[in-house]
């Protein structure tokens, strides 16, 4: 179970996640639990409510205590915290967490690694006796290794009737650690997702990097730097082909799950990586996390902020995230009193609707009055504009086409647009407007930025790849990157979930973050960036901006 050597870092991250991850509520007497990692719908497995949720099958919450009084019950004591949910643990500095899947539980003992008939994970012993399901039993309720030694105190001792513990060992038996679906002797097989309504010369230029990608690597399949791996992991290397299947989604929104599954049944994948979308993504989240199947970090403006979702993976929140920092702005501005009515500016159907229902919800309760008007498809943008007057203020979640049909001057004294809706720093703004107007940005300023996107742009040109739209194309190498990357801690560990889990531990670590100042994800996080800027342009031309105050975390 648990190593020796463990550190608190580990256990921190534990208690954070259980705060993410866990909401519990009380209808009528009876405690429903709704937590990040369970799947609705999916069939109750006794083990498995144990391992992830820290719920016996009675219902009642698991217990366990560690050396020095300490307790913890439900989500809290759940294995999943240490363990993870694929069962592979982890390795970070000295904070070693063992894989408690059972091929690892029940392997022999062997000399080293490279004698193990098991796909690779650093954080394995391979000293050790086997485990019987006694000497499970024994080490989950007294802390007692297969060879009678104790386990680290910070390893919890449980409390579990047998047919828990029955249970519970069968869940680890099932944890399964063979090929996942997508993964060959000689190829690794991804797909990308592309949705009707995506813009067609951002789709250009994503499949553009992609394809570029796969091939470089497909001629280097080691990558840049094979000299840094050790011999021992090289064991377990095979070199696998990339493969990229574009999976473009035609129809009604209704009809997306279906064709996704046949797509998947004709070639299944390994995961999802990158993709396009306009407003409406939910039925490509709704398919990874049915499916199981990692999608990461894809182009879209609404992205799913779905609390119970493992697979999906995104950089921020997008429209959403923009919402929340005008809405900050605003309320801190005014401490909570702001003046005349904020009106709210969008086109029908278009990603801005979410904005602006998401900005409403932010200063829903704070006294605020949020009148909105929905631009209908040939409606002149500046029509919306009438009756608004200097005490008010305007939000705007418009394109470049209606940004540029605004008009000479602004009819209230306080204005916020989206940034990525009107083209962030290439905004067609008018010279009227731009004293007054402050961008959501929810990137990292311009020139704070180059020398991260000047790797992807270089890597642009090299290979001739037109840039049609920096933003998308240099997140869409970055994911390429953060792949990359994470296979190559994987070795030969092809399960969707370990995946899922390295991606979160290594984005962190990542220097080139392109148009983000920063990348992270806590267990439970599915968005890797937390914050941006308010900021104006500096004149009345050009493309120069200046942030209104710091980076703003709502």
């Amino acid at each position: 179970m648990l190593p020796r050597r463990p550190i608190q870092n580990a256990f921190a991250d534990a208690r954070r996640r259980v705060v993410r991850a866990l909401a519990a509520v009380f209808v009528g007497g009876a405690l429903t639990f709704v937590v990040g990692h369970a799947c609705a719908g999916e069939p109750v497995d006794a083990g498995e409510t144990i391992f992830r949720r820290g719920i016996l099958g009675s219902g009642e919450l698991l217990e366990a205590g560690r050396e020095g009084g300490l307790r913890m019950e439900g989500a809290a004591a759940a294995c999943i915290n240490c363990h993870r949910r694929s069962g592979l643990g982890a390795k970070s500095g000295q904070t070693s967490i063992p894989p408690i899947a059972g091929r690892y539980l029940y392997h022999p003992r062997a000399q080293s690694r490279e004698d193990l008939d098991l796909p690779y994970v650093e954080s394995v012993r391979f000293d050790r006796d086997p485990y019987t399901d006694a000497t499970i039993a024994r080490a989950i309720r007294d802390g007692v290794d297969s060879q009678g030694r104790p386990l680290s105190y910070l390893m919890p001792r449980f409390a579990l009737n047998d047919a828990d513990m029955a249970a519970l060992i069968a869940y680890l038996k099932r944890l399964d650690v063979r090929r996942a679906p997508g993964v060959t002797d000689t190829e690794l097989h991804f797909a990308t997702i592309i949705t009707p309504e995506a813009d067609p010369v951002k789709r250009r230029g994503m499949l553009d990097v992609l394809e570029h990608y796969f091939a470089d690597k497909n001629a280097f399949p080691l990558g840049a730097t094979p000299a840094l791996r050790t011999s021992r992991k090289m064991m377990f290397m095979v070199n696998r082909r990339w493969k990229l299947h574009v999976w473009e989604l035609t129809g009604p929104e209704a009809t997306w799950q279906d064709q996704l599954a046949r797509y998947m049944a004709a070639e299944p994948v390994f995961a999802v990586v990158s993709g396009l979308g306009g407003t409406h993504w939910a039925p490509v989240h709704a398919f990874c996390e049915q499916a199981k199947v990692p999608c990461l970090f894809p182009n879209v403006e609404v992205p799913v902020a779905d609390d119970g979702a493992f697979y999906p993976l995104y950089y921020s929140k997008g429209v959403v995230l923009e919402a929340q920092l005008m809405a900050t702005r605003i309320l801190g501005a005014h401490s909570g009193k702001v003046p005349g009515t904020v009106w709210q500016v969008y086109r029908a159907g278009d990603s801005g609707e979410a904005g602006a229902k998401a900005f409403a919800a932010a200063l829903k309760g704070h006294g605020v009055t949020v009148s909105s008007r929905a631009l209908a498809p040939g409606e002149h943008a500046a029509r919306a504009l009438r009756g608004i007057s200097r005490a008010d203020t305007l939000i705007l979640w418009l394109r470049p086409g209606d940004v540029a049909a605004l008009g000479t001057a602004p009819p209230a004294q306080n204005v916020y647009m989206s940034g990525l809706l009107g083209g962030l720093e290439h905004t067609p703004l008018p010279p009227g407007w731009r004293g007054v107007t402050e961008i959501a940005y929810p990137f990292d300023l311009p020139e704070r930025r180059r020398v991260r996107v000047d790797y992807a742009l270089g890597w642009f040109a090299i290979r001739r790849i037109p840039v049609v739209n920096e933003q998308v194309q240099a997140d869409t190498f970055l994911a390429c990157g953060l792949l990359a990357e994470t296979l190559s801690h994987m070795t030969d560990t092809f399960v969707r979930d370990y995946l899922v889990e390295r991606a979160e531990d290594m984005i962190e670590r990542r220097i080139i973050t392109g148009y983000y100042p920063r990348l992270t994800l806590a267990p439970g996080e599915r968005f890797a960036s937390k914050g941006g800027y308010l900021v104006r342009f500096a004149d009345r031309e050009g493309t120069q901006l200046v942030p209104d105050g710091d980076w703003i975390v709502p």
